[in-house]
């Protein structure tokens, strides 16, 4: 089957026959042919289209921004601009090519975040919550991992000699930024003290010990986002300014990995505020390290008032290129991780104005691109996020629906009114004043499913969560397909309806010869050879892992 794949010359982007005879087999190695297959079909196409090749490739990833969170941080934002809304367009939203992603998992109709992110840097579909391994292991097995790892366009592009980054506004051990450099036989595995003990002694390691002893190239260049308790020790003395705990660290191994950070690598440096972070200058440091939270980062809403100070997302992905630009090619990956974790908690204020921060980060990377530069963005997944209701234009997106050509919100059928967003499951209405967060929710009793009388309610208000239909802990990802947009050398092959895992083959098509050898196998990297003896640290370390 793979030689029929791989020998096709259908001219057609996509052949119905050629798809659904791979996906009745749905491995590992048929996802990959199919990519390739996919990018090659698309490559027929392209006639006359520059053969320039990226040599700097940036995959932005909003985490659970589908279509409509798309659409309502447009309004939301053209409406902060003092327009009426609609006729707004975030930065992404310029670029000249679109199309559709499946986001589907191997056994799930609707995905989580690390098989979506393990499709898009593997080429690969494989099943919810494992990272960087097939479908073939059992969540939650290390002795199952072996074997069935496979390699990321980050862990490539090492072996390639190029350099690397990550960064993330979520911990930087959380699912979708792990999946670029870390195996898991599950996305919770985050430091040693959430791994089972079955795991610890089968030779699992953990996803922050991955992160600090990468064992590709010269280890990653810049790494930055939330999670210093999992690469801290429980019975350290260290805890920042704005700690949320009494002990920052959770691990229970006696491993600083920050330290291990700064021994591992030459010229590195380990940060964990937004002033340390604005002094640093290209040049100065080969390997960052920036931890600006103790778990997550903050909303963008809530980012000002942090103790310790806070990079915006523009920030820190504009530092992050500064820094790998003291290379002649690199990859990397910049998640808004929040705008997830905002509609999980059904605040649609922290969603929105996360993703127009998410937009500002992207418009950073527009701004510093040259015509060598990649840049995809794009969503793991979506929410069951609604906008809805008949409001009139340029109508508060966050408020309550005002039908055209009235001046009165309009009323359901059982004479309430009700807002233009909402969500079909989640903790229910509340209404919480003041709000430092939208986690907040989570600490008072769920109010279930039903109506509330919106009369006199602040909707546009940070603390506002709206009703739900299903009652649940916590609202839900939806299965629909992501848009996807591209621009910069190979952004021509994003086009039509895609699976999620064909980003990957896009990147690597559009990539430099060298990159390219590396993954088809026809050559090994040239490497840079800047960090110190990978192995020699590794024994150093060994008695305490």
């Amino acid at each position: 089957m793979l030689k029929k794949i791989l020998t096709s010359t259908m001219g057609a982007l996509a052949s119905t026959a050629l798809i659904t005879s791979v996906l009745a087999q749905d491995s590992a190695e048929e996802w990959t042919a199919l990519g390739q297959s996919w990018v090659g079909q698309a490559v027929e196409l392209q006639h006359g289209v520059s053969k320039k090749k990226a040599k700097k490739i940036i995959l932005f990833v909003g985490d659970g921004m589908g279509v409509s969170t798309v659409t309502a941080a447009r309004i939301r934002d053209g409406q902060l601009k003092g327009m009426q809304g609609e006729e707004n367009y975030l930065s992404f939203e310029t670029m000249p090519n679109v199309a559709l992603s499946k986001v589907y998992n191997v056994n799930s109709q609707v995905p989580d975040s690390a098989g979506t992110m393990t499709a898009m840097v593997h080429g690969i579909k494989t099943d919810v919550g494992v990272i960087g391994v097939n479908q073939n292991i059992v969540r939650g097995d290390c002795s199952t991992v072996a074997g069935n790892e496979t390699t990321s366009l980050l862990e490539s592009a090492e072996m390639a000699g190029w350099a690397t980054g990550v960064v993330s506004t979520a911990r930087i051990t959380h699912a979708t930024p792990a999946a670029t450099y870390a195996h898991s036989a599950d996305r919770n595995w985050e430091d040693n003290s959430d791994m089972p003990v079955e795991a610890i002694a089968d030779g699992c390691k953990d996803i922050a010990w991955q992160l600090v002893n990468f064992p590709y190239g010269d280890g990653i260049e810049v790494a930055m986002g939330g999670g210093r308790r999992h690469f801290l020790p429980k019975d350290g003395a260290f805890n920042s300014p704005d700690a949320t705990s009494a002990v920052e660290g959770d691990r229970t191994d006696g491993v600083d990995l920050t330290a291990m950070w700064e021994t591992n690598f030459d010229n590195a440096e380990y940060i964990w505020n937004r002033d340390q972070l604005l002094d640093i200058e290209p040049g100065e440091v080969d390997h960052l390290l920036a931890l600006f939270e103790e778990s997550h980062m903050e909303y963008e809403h809530d980012r000002p008032a942090d103790t310790s100070g806070e990079p915006s997302i523009a920030e820190m992905t504009g530092k992050a290129i500064d820094l790998l630009n003291e290379h002649d090619e690199w990859f990397l990956h910049v998640e808004s991780g929040r705008i997830d974790h905002a509609h999980h908690a059904t605040n649609p204020f922290r969603a929105l104005d996360d993703t127009i921060a998410f937009a500002e980060a992207v418009q950073t990377a527009i701004d510093k691109a040259d015509d060598e530069t990649l840049i995809i963005v794009t969503a793991d997944h979506s929410h069951v996020f609604t906008i809805a209701g008949y409001p009139k234009r340029g109508n508060p997106i966050l408020g309550l629906v005002v039908p055209v050509d009235g001046t009165e919100p309009a009323t359901a059928l059982d004479g309430w009114p009700y807002t233009t967003l909402g969500y079909t499951n989640g903790r229910g209405f509340r209404h919480l004043t003041p709000s430092n967060s939208a986690d907040d929710i989570y600490s008072v009793p769920a109010f279930g499913s039903g109506r509330v009388d919106l009369t006199g309610v602040d909707t546009e208000a940070a603390g506002f969560h709206p009703e739900v239909l299903v009652p649940l802990g916590s609202e839900t990802h939806s299965g629909e397909d992501v848009a996807i947009y591209a621009m910069g050398p190979g952004a021509e092959n994003v086009r039509g309806v895609m699976e999620q895992s064909f980003i990957y083959h896009v990147m690597v098509e559009a990539a430099s010869a060298d990159l390219r050898s590396v993954i088809f196998g026809n050559g090994k990297g040239k490497g840079k050879g800047k960090g110190k003896d990978k192995d020699k640290d590794k024994n150093k370390n060994k008695n305490k892992d």
